[in-house]
């Protein structure tokens, strides 16, 4: 019992420092890339953060991935993305009615880079970007780094927007 308090406590404790640090310093890099032409709002993701996520995905041959976010043609704000490869995705039946639900089940909703992952103690329960569902979290160091039933095996994909993005071997299971 009491390693779920403690789990508790570094998932508010994420929720309230990590996004912040981590948004600060994306600002900054934008500020830096862009010029001070003031036109990037802070209210979230924008356009040009989805592009930049979309071509990251592309530079690290999540080309499957980046095609389906396209067909959203939306996010909620900062998540984190965990891309299954495109043999997997070829393998895996998607209804159109279901994209929203497959990607957002491939989400955490804060931009976390993997050095903000591998904080989270073995067996931390994270919420998932779609209602309801529950990424749990294995963090076994060196021998690997796991939600659910998917290995990391490409961290830190997208790097030049709020979204943030890591590769993975597998679709996510949630049974």
């Amino acid at each position: 019992m009491a390693s779920h308090g403690y789990n508790l406590f570094m998932l508010i404790f994420l929720v309230l420092i990590v996004p912040p640090l981590s948004e600060s310093k994306l600002r900054s890099q934008q500020l830096i890339t862009s010029g001070s032409s003031g036109s990037s709002s802070n209210s979230g993701v924008n356009h040009t953060d989805f592009e930049w996520a979309i071509k990251d995905m592309r530079s690290k041959s999540y080309h499957g991935f980046a095609i389906l976010l396209q067909m959203l043609n939306r996010t909620n704000g900062g998540l984190t993305f965990f891309l299954p490869g495109d043999s997997d995705l070829s393998e895996f039946p998607i209804a159109p009615n279901h994209l929203e639900t497959f990607l957002m089940s491939h989400a955490i909703p804060m931009p976390l880079l993997f050095n903000d992952l591998v904080h989270f103690p073995n067996g931390t329960l994270v919420p998932s970007a779609y209602p309801n569902r529950m990424i749990r979290i294995h963090n076994h160091g060196r021998s690997g780094f796991f939600v659910n039933n998917a290995r990391i095996v490409a961290p830190n994909v997208c790097m030049n927007s709020l979204i943030k993005c890591h590769g993975i071997d597998a679709i996510i299971d949630y049974a």
